[in-house]
């Protein structure tokens, strides 16, 4: 059936036959919406680039109905959890089915401030005996509201104090409250936020002072606020190190790298290309690492004291790391899938490449159902080994059959090529539960810093790396358990200086929250 052809009707008659008429109506009804839906996703995609490919239909949906839509916002999209993606759908939902948005209720975390809008004067008296009438009640409406900020000079008068009858005691003054840059014209309040402005919202600090100038008539020294944000990457750099032991302990690492340009004396007048590597474990920590080169001295450095499973991406600079033993390497499912599914965008006709899209796709819906329920480590590799183990041994048996099939320099040939050679790392997953079935968590970590460095553009130095990536760790760790990042770094960072280093890791953000009253 294609889209333009109507919808056959029947009229049910008494031995059932129409009934069956209608439910085979019915049945083809939904296969022509189901192809218009894919149609229209496809048109979609189209539009607002490749990016988009990650988006829900909802998302795709709600992202249509602005009036303008930029491609930082298509990626910030495309990186959320599942959970804000089901969320855009479920929001689709419940405007197709006439359920407005502005029904459920805010928060209750937020103040409520009260406004009394009374009635008109010719409200207020009887229509019939013109008596005044009496207050019996409010018709309560709740609307979301906002103050801008409000930026304001905060006088610090420290007492000084004196004997006036023994002049040679001297005079005492108040001491200065712990603050994040001493000294500074910033309080922690501002500090932190300009942070917050530049790794939670990608906003470079120029853009910072032009609001600030714009919005509050207050223009700073660009240097004077680059001080404070540095100042805070110093003392986030201990914390990093409190993480990177925590996340070395774990035995399970994911790792993936970025690029970034760094200014440097090592090419004068232009950037210097150094790597953001980061170290993580889905549900657990982030842990960034800043190096100058894609080497495989970053990795074997930072893992040196790790024992466990290591899973990346197929990047060779990792395949040294712990080869005298005590890293079990494991691959990615969803690079071999990528490659495929290039194979099939290039000859759409050819069945083959679809054929392996379609296996994976199967082993990724059982990976959805672990998801769903919930599922311990035990419990998910059990259901690997039943249902898993299987579809894996004849996929690698359906991949050695093709590649004899094809040219080995065709995009089939080497995706096949490709998945076989990595595959004792692909089929870790099937004996640890604990791994994942691909590495998109560490993928979905690492796109922050991707969309934050076409802001920034670059980093200052090799020195502004290391408190760069010290402060990248904080924010995505707190992103992925639900930490208030702000909260966190206006308790942590004034302390920081003067905390016992051998109990810093009480301070890492896991830890914090613990210790928060539940």
């Amino acid at each position: 059936m294609t889209p333009d052809s109507p919808v056959p009707t029947s009229k049910p008659d008494s031995n059932g036959a129409g009934i069956e008429a209608l439910q085979r109506n019915l049945a083809d009804a939904l296969q022509r919406i189901r192809f218009l839906e894919l149609e229209l996703r496809l048109l979609r995609i189209k539009h607002f680039g490749t990016s988009s490919e990650k988006l829900s239909d909802g998302q795709l949906e709600l992202m249509e109905a602005e009036p303008s839509v930029e491609r930082q916002e298509i990626e910030k999209e495309a990186v959320l959890l599942p959970e804000a993606k089901e969320e855009a759908d479920r929001q689709i939902k419940r405007s197709r089915k006439g359920i407005h948005p502005g029904r459920e209720p805010l928060p209750a975390h937020l103040p409520r401030i009260e406004q009394i809008i009374p009635c008109s004067p010719g409200m207020c008296h009887c229509g019939q005996c013109k008596k005044e009438t009496s207050v019996i009640g409010y018709e309560k409406t709740e609307i979301l509201d906002v103050e801008p900020a409000k930026y304001f000079v905060r006088v610090l008068l420290r007492e000084k104090r004196a004997c006036l009858d023994c002049e040679e005691m001297g005079v005492a003054t108040a001491a200065m409250p712990v603050r994040i840059v001493e000294k500074g014209k910033l309080s922690d309040a501002v500090v932190v936020d300009s942070l917050v402005s530049k790794y939670a919202e990608h906003m470079p600090l120029y853009r910072q002072l032009i609001g600030l100038d714009r919005e509050a008539g207050v223009s700073l020294s660009p240097a004077t606020l680059n001080a404070g944000v540095m100042r805070c990457g110093e003392l986030c750099i201990p914390l990093a190190g409190a993480m990177r032991e925590e996340i070395s302990g774990g035995g399970y690492i994911q790792a993936d790298e970025t690029p970034v340009g760094v200014r440097c004396d090592l090419k004068k007048g232009r950037n210097h290309q150094s790597y953001f590597f980061e170290y993580s474990r889905p549900h657990g920590l982030v842990v960034y690492d800043f190096q100058m080169s894609r080497g495989r001295a970053g990795p074997e450095s930072f893992l040196k004291e790790f024992k466990g499973v290591l899973q990346t991406d197929g990047y060779t600079g990792y395949d040294q790391v712990g080869a005298k033993g005590g890293i079990v390497h494991a691959a990615c499912l969803a690079h071999v899938r990528r490659k495929f599914h290039e194979a099939h965008l290039i000859a759409k006709s050819d069945p083959l490449p679809r054929e392996v899209v379609e296996r994976i796709a199967a082993l990724y819906a059982i990976e959805s159902l672990a998801r769903e329920e919930n599922m311990d480590a035990n419990t998910r590799l059990a259901l690997r080994k039943a249902q898993s183990a299987p579809l894996v041994k004849a996929l690698k048996e359906r991949l050695v059959e093709i590649r004899v099939q094809v040219l080995p320099k065709s995009a089939m040939g080497k995706a096949c090529s490709y998945a076989l050679g990595m595959w004792p790392r692909l089929e870790v997953f099937l004996r640890d539960g604990r791994v994942e079935i691909d590495n998109n968590w560490c993928e979905n970590g690492m796109r922050p810093l991707a969309l934050g460095r076409k802001n920034w553009l670059h980093i200052g130095s090799p020195e502004a790396g290391i408190k760069i990536a010290a402060i990248a760790s904080i924010f995505e760790t707190c992103k992925r358990h639900g930490i208030n990042v702000r909260e966190y770094l206006l308790d942590v960072l004034p302390r920081i200086a003067d905390w016992p280093s051998q109990r810093i890791g009480e301070l890492t953000p896991l830890n914090w929250k613990k210790s928060r009253p539940a």
